[in-house]
């Protein structure tokens, strides 16, 4: 077999520098998965018959990236290899033998090919499936589950059906996985050409009421409303797949009605409202995001979506459209454009794009004047409301916001000292 065009020269440099030392050494998982079928792998990894101190012999730069598993991370360039010693330390049959799926355990030398689990019938078939036994894989690691459910979505493969069969029997060792690992298998499955593939198969597995039951209790929920034609968890997901691969925009777009089980009422006519979901649902995304552990930044952008996505002009009081862009963040505004527009193709049509165009238009107008949106754009700071007299602190936070206030009704008293004076008012009222 010829060297597929993939694999970079450094990767090779490393196997061959194993072999003259000695050493079997193999490229392995998912990256000879990926080459076999044509696709550019993201990551290259090397299992070998060196132990990490003689791995460390062989080349300059080398850091200890997992030693207790056995692995060194291999610097060669600007490129970075993990290289870990066989699992279970005997050879390579022993090693793939104790890896997730048939397909994630082919091994390749430089030259060729080798599978010792069938992984390449199963690639021609399409399967997803366990090596060996798959209650002794999930058993031996929980976040198996999950990645099977995302190689599913993320190829377009099937489930192998004992390999499948045995998540939903498994699903509560969830419970004892780092959120973190969950959390990046999430990321990843969202990040999907069809996600909504993939969510599905966390519902019916059991999986999804582990780490996001209350995308769960979405499950089957009548919206009872001639604008909706699905349940409010299919609504989430075709909304989810009229989205940008953008994790953030597919994370809000996930969450965006995850308020809409706790806020349903049904009126005397048997329709059906969820008066404020949009805010129930913002503080119900932001424990969410906490729980699974996402970074700041993330957690605040996807909640400010969730919050805000149902704000149209037409609704919005004076002000309202800076207000908004102050809310949501500029770094946001395409995102929640493309929010509102999926949150409508995601639901029964005809389908009316007005006051979404609206919207845009009024935000555009904003944008283009360049006129002070944040406390941040004032012409004075925290430190000058100090320098008056004003206790630092949540005081100064306070007259910060009054005064951004006055400046979104009237962009010209943006000036230090008319800002002043307002303030040194503000102090004289609150008797300060």
């Amino acid at each position: 077999m010829a060297v597929p065009k993939f694999i970079p020269s450094e990767a090779m440099t490393i196997l061959k520098t194993l072999h003259s030392s000695g050493y079997q050494g193999y490229l392995v998982g998912g990256c000879v998965r990926d080459m076999v079928l044509g696709r550019e792998p993201a990551d290259f990894d090397i299992c070998t018959s060196a132990r990490p101190g003689q791995v460390k012999e062989l080349f300059s730069k080398v850091y200890d990236s997992g030693i207790k598993y056995g692995t060194v991370t291999v610097l060669l360039g600007e490129k970075a290899f993990e290289v870990t010693t066989f699992r279970k330390g005997f050879g390579p049959w022993e090693d793939v033998n104790s890896r997730d799926f048939t397909i994630n355990g082919l091994l390749f030398d430089g030259e060729r090919v080798m599978d010792y689990v069938n992984g390449l019938e199963d690639l021609n078939r399409r399967l997803i499936r366990a090596v060996g036994s798959p209650q002794a894989r999930f058993r031996e690691d929980a976040i198996r589950m999950l990645r099977a459910v995302r190689l599913s979505c993320q190829l377009g493969f099937d489930i192998e059906q004992k390999t499948f069969a045995a998540i939903p029997e498994n699903a509560g060792l969830l419970e004892n996985t780092a959120v973190e690992r969950i959390r990046d298998e999430l990321v990843k499955l969202l990040t999907c050409r069809n996600p909504s593939r993939g969510m599905r198969s966390l519902q019916i597995t059991g999986l999804l009421c582990y780490f996001l039951p209350e995308l769960q209790d979405c499950f089957g929920f009548a919206q009872h409303n001639s604008h909706h034609d699905k349940d409010v968890f299919e609504h989430s997901l075709a909304v989810l797949d009229n989205t940008t691969d953008d994790p953030v925009l597919r994370l809000a777009a996930l969450l965006h009605d995850i308020g809409k089980p706790r806020t349903f009422t049904l009126d005397g006519n048997g329709k059906g409202h969820f008066y404020s979901h949009h805010i129930v649902g913002g503080d119900m995304t932001a424990e969410i995001m906490s729980r699974i552990r996402f970074d700041r930044r993330t957690a605040a952008s996807v909640t400010a979506l969730v919050t805000d996505h149902m704000s149209r002009f037409a609704f919005l009081r004076k002000g309202g459209v800076k207000k908004l862009i102050n809310r949501v963040g500029t770094e946001n505004l395409d995102r929640l454009v493309r929010l509102q527009e999926a949150d409508i193709l995601g639901s029964a049509g005809p389908y009316d794009f007005r006051l979404l165009l609206d919207l845009v238009k009024e935000i555009n107008k904003v944008l283009n004047r360049n006129e002070p949106l944040g406390v941040k754009d004032l012409a004075v700071s925290g430190r000058d409301l100090v320098s008056l007299g004003i206790e630092e602190g949540p005081e100064v936070g306070r007259i910060l916001k009054k005064l951004l206030a006055k400046v979104w009704e009237d962009p010209e008293v943006n000036s230090r000292e008319t800002l002043v004076t307002i303030a040194g008012e503000e102090k004289k009222y609150d008797g300060l």
